[in-house]
């Protein structure tokens, strides 16, 4: 499956806003293409989210994702470093709703975007490792930052039949004793549904950050990205999360 033309939409059409929530709602996930400047980004996103400022932004809410050289942790986005899959915010109380970015500039070389749906993730859990997403979803499963950072579920409720997943792999990540076996297999299985993207000059996605897992493939040579994070608007009725998954239960196909 083609997952960028799958999820296409014309995002700077006003007109295309019902198809853009819509895609949202039952997908999580948007893919357009025509925006390279921060100015249209932050257009765009005002149109749909509340934008969250955030440490690494700009007034306007973009921030310029690119290799500055960096070796600090919690900065992995600034280097051509490999990103494993996982949650922006993680450490945060409310982990933003949704993700916006768009390139700039491709790599010469690698950066591919790395996608993975966690309502498949789950449901293959769910259906085959059932203990497992037990583990992953009890109160003190994982910690994620530094000090007074958050303590919780991966896999957590948001509301009836719904869930979300909070994730980080990187060295910011600790694991409770139950959760900690679980994760190759977790790893295994977030590979199985991983979906990779070539973003080109222009072509960018909208994610919602509490159902898709993100990442890339490390790369060389300039790569600019352009990112703001925020919250669904209200009226939008775009949920957070997505369906919970009931142990036993066939794993859906892909969407």
């Amino acid at each position: 499956m083609d997952t960028f033309r799958a999820h296409h939409a014309d995002i700077l059409d006003p007109a295309q806003q019902p198809r853009v929530i819509a895609l949202l709602r039952e997908h999580g996930l948007v893919t357009f293409t025509g925006i390279t400047d921060r100015t249209t980004l932050a257009s765009v996103a005002r149109r749909l989210m509340s934008i969250r400022p955030h440490r690494d932004a700009g007034p306007d809410g973009v921030t310029v994702i690119t290799d500055t050289g960096t070796a600090d942790p919690g900065y992995a986005a600034f280097t051509d470093a490999e990103l494993i899959p996982h949650t922006d915010g993680t450490s945060l109380p409310n982990p933003p709703g949704l993700l916006l970015l768009t390139c700039k500039q491709p790599a010469s070389n690698g950066g591919t975007t790395l996608l993975a749906d966690a309502a498949r993730i789950t449901a293959t859990l769910a259906e085959q490792h059932p203990a497992a997403l037990q583990a992953l979803s009890a109160p003190r499963a994982a910690y994620f930052g530094t000090a007074g950072r958050y303590l919780g579920p991966v896999c957590e409720p948001v509301s009836p039949g719904r869930a979300r997943i909070r994730l980080r792999l990187d060295d910011l990540a600790m694991f409770s004793a139950d959760a900690t076996p679980v994760i190759p297999l977790l790893r295994a299985v977030i590979a199985q549904h991983l979906h990779t993207i070539q973003l080109r000059t222009g072509q960018g996605l909208l994610v919602s950050n509490s159902r898709w897992l993100h990442g890339r493939d490390r790369y060389t040579g300039p790569r600019i990205m352009l990112r703001i994070l925020g919250d669904p608007l209200p009226g939008t009725g775009i949920q957070p999360g997505f369906p919970a998954p009931t142990p036993g239960t066939p794993t859906a196909q892909a969407a």
